[in-house]
């Protein structure tokens, strides 16, 4: 099939510089610093005001400054470096898969997940389920694997937070501008769009097929603005996380079954299916009815399909997995039974959860049955979700039940600040980042002189601390702010004392109140005259999540208390932009869910191999990673059944290792340099040991050898096996 990329031409660029243009569309810039300062270094002002968007930034940019940069001799040398580069990434054939390929075969991997987080200019994911499924794919271009994302373009993002100075959040819709993204529409020969259907509640809902280029890796996104559609099946992907439950089904719906039919559409014929959490696990029922109707008995296609399904779960909370009402699946899939040839009670079980209160269809039951491979995404999280899921397999032992864990990881060339890695290229060696999983050569990370890391330390922390100051500056001048918010924005930071960073999604389970549980022995600790503490928190509930709305209110409440003197603070509108300044630029990341709540987080792995150190309940990936050297440990490798003992012997730790370890070891261990050399140790071994366990490089390895590379030799076998002997 011959498709057409209809990539806009927005742009009149020199001829010099005209490649410009083909890197705005490929995300590879995201993760390569030195792509970014082609656009910066033209415009720094205007790059900043697009939010570091090269396409928007090529539309908007004054033809009398790319002259210039045509004129630039130093500017023509680093641009014809980075197309090299460029070039030569992308057209690589000795990639990590090649070398590794496990069969002969051509094989394709696809990978669903509800959102994607690539780069704050594509505002398209919610957290840290679309910030991992963004650096998945992105290890998967470097790493050459051939696998290929589906998801939605969600046309108003998920939203813009303002938190008021009551401290009560406030959403603003956003409304995404298609022509400043580099969203491609992928059209027919003809000039007809290219769209899939399906059938909702009996009615059909069109969806334009959209590709973003990740590297080498396409991500296509399903949009239902289209004009075919009625207004409300318009505005079936325009938000994230809806909580009405037909909106949502539909929403699965479209992702699961319109995913596999987009993949065929645009000719890509998947040899392993990967559900990246239980949303598009639709896409199992899809699969069977096109085998079905391709003359295989409903067994024998449930068989099939296993073989080369890969679910993961990020859901240790029963209440966190979608489900829907029986009614729910009778109106919108009544069609699907009779085309499997089954009856409907049998796709019932296929996703039936019975619980003290009754029955639901449950997304991730769905895709338990029907995979070959299952996973928790951390170790701790595989125990939980073995026992939560236990009732499945009810003949067998908790320990013996089929999910296992593959604790994530994330991508450092998206994450690591660039001063860092320029650091790392000169110790470590120029291709270092193909090697980041290989413990054995952060060994050399001890050679590296205290005042060079420490150095680029002091640089994180002031751009951090310059950053805020800015920002509340010009919300100062553009008005409507109280003099407190100005404050609470964190005007009155400064780059020389300990710095605590707190961000991540408000949900009630992960304790941002923890820290508040005394607010007279915070205050104490934060104005202390010889050893000052700042707290820098940062987050976003979910607009239909009064409790976690209500977190932040207690929290801004105690940032504007005076007597704080400034040093707590809260960053509105969190995203991809301010969590690298966050998590490069802070001393401690803390984390403070309830255990066993936390499937894994990632935001600590990205502190860590900025020379951040982690201090964390040891919950989710902490659990494996923490080694009592590299880091501190909140409360005790336990789960508690009274949430109060529980909540008040980690706020006791907590308070005790900030004032007993950590603010002590931070300015009392100085050398005659005035180099914290005990804080810088613990910088080292935090680095060495964290960097390589928890890299995407490690992770995506653990899903080829334990789940890829398995479903792709199944199915090798299957197609050998359906192949008819050649007569002798």
């Amino acid at each position: 099939m011959n498709l057409v990329r209809e990539v806009p031409n927005h742009f009149s660029l020199p001829r010099r510089i005209l490649r410009l243009g083909e890197l705005a569309y490929n995300l590879w810039w995201v993760w390569n610093p030195d792509a970014q300062r082609l656009f910066s270094q033209i415009d720094r002002t205007l790059w900043e005001k697009v939010y570091h968007n090269p396409v928007a930034f090529l539309r908007r940019v004054e033809r009398a400054s790319l002259n210039a940069a045509t004129n630039d001799r130093y500017y023509l040398e680093a641009y014809d470096r980075v197309t090299r580069e460029f070039d030569q990434y992308m057209e690589a054939e000795d990639t990590w898969f090649k070398r590794n390929q496990p069969a002969p075969g051509e094989h394709q991997v696809a990978y669903f997940s509800f959102e994607f987080g690539l780069h704050e200019s594509l505002p398209v994911y919610a957290g840290g389920l679309g910030v991992l499924s963004g650096d998945h794919l992105k290890e998967a271009s470097d790493m050459g694997l051939p696998l290929v994302g589906v998801g939605f373009y969600y046309t108003q993002g998920y939203f813009s937070q303002h938190i008021t100075e009551d401290g009560w959040q406030e959403t603003r819709a956003l409304m995404l501008n298609h022509e400043d993204l580099p969203v491609v529409r992928l059209a027919h020969e003809d000039g007809s769009p290219l769209m899939v259907n399906v059938t909702l509640a009996g009615r059909k809902v069109f969806a334009r097929i959209l590709q973003v280029q990740v590297g080498r890796v396409p991500l296509y996104l399903l949009d239902t603005d289209v004009e075919v559609n009625n207004p409300a099946d318009r505005m079936l992907t325009a938000r994230l996380y809806t909580s009405d439950q037909e909106v949502r089904i539909s929403q699965e719906i479209l992702l699961g079954m319109g995913g596999v039919r987009a993949l065929h559409e645009v000719g890509v014929k998947p040899t392993v299916w990967h559900m990246n959490e239980g949303h598009s696990a639709f896409m199992t029922l899809q699969r069977l009815r096109e085998m079905v109707a391709a003359n295989m008995s409903f067994e024998q296609a449930v068989e099939e399909v296993r073989k080369t399904n890969i679910f993961t779960t990020h859901t240790p909370v029963p209440a966190g997995n979608d489900e829907f009402a029986i009614w729910l699946i009778d109106k919108y899939l009544a069609n699907i039974w009779t085309e499997l040839k089954i009856d409907r009670e049998q796709l019932i079980d296929l996703g039936r959860n019975a619980q003290d209160w009754g029955e639901t269809f449950s997304m991730p039951v769905l895709a338990l049955h029907l995979s070959a491979k299952a996973n928790g995404v951390s170790e701790l999280h595989g125990r939980v979700s073995r026992r939560m899921w236990n009732k499945l397999w009810p003949g067998r032992r908790e320990e013996d039940v089929p999910i296992s864990h593959i604790t994530n990881g994330v991508h450092a060339p998206t994450w690591m600040a660039r001063r860092m890695r320029i650091l790392f290229d000169h110790y470590l060696g120029p291709n270092w980042l193909d090697h980041i999983d290989d413990p054995d050569m952060w060994a050399i990370i001890d050679s590296i002189p205290d005042a060079e890391i420490w150095a680029v330390r002091r640089h994180l922390k002031n751009k951090l601390v310059l950053y805020a100051i800015e920002r509340a500056r010009r919300q100062w001048v553009a008005g409507g702010f109280h003099p407190v918010q100005v404050v609470a924005g964190g005007v009155l930071l400064e780059p020389y004392s300990l710095t605590l960073g707190f961000a991540r999604r408000f949900a009630t389970y992960k304790r941002a109140n923890l820290l508040l549980r005394d607010v007279d022995r915070l205050i104490r600790i934060l104005t202390n005259s010889t050893r000052p503490v700042q707290v820098i928190y940062a987050g976003k509930a979910h607009p239909a999540d009064e409790p976690g709305k209500m977190l932040i209110q207690e929290v801004y409440r105690a940032v504007k208390d005076a007597r704080c003197g400034g040093r707590l603070v809260f960053l509105e509108d969190y995203d991809m932009n301010l969590a690298r300044l966050l998590v490069q630029g802070v001393d401690v990341w803390v984390n403070t869910p309830r255990r066993p709540n936390e499937a894994s987080g990632t935001s600590g792995m990205k502190a860590a191999m900025n020379g951040v150190i982690n201090c964390s309940v040891l919950d989710g990936w902490w659990c494996e990673g923490y080694n009592g050297s590299n880091g501190w440990a909140i409360g005790r490798d336990f789960d508690y059944e009274d949430y109060e003992a529980q909540d008040s012997a980690d706020a006791e730790s907590l308070y005790d290792t900030l004032e007993n370890e950590i603010i002590p070891l931070y300015y009392t261990t100085r050398g005659y340099d005035d180099l914290p050399h005990g804080w810088i140790e613990k910088i080292k071994e935090s680095i060495r040991t964290l960097a390589p366990q928890f890299s995407t490089r490690r992770m995506l390895t653990e899903y080829m050898t334990q789940a890829y590379r398995p479903a792709m030799e199944a199915f090798d076998a299957s197609r050998k096996a359906a192949k008819p002997e050649k007569k002798k």
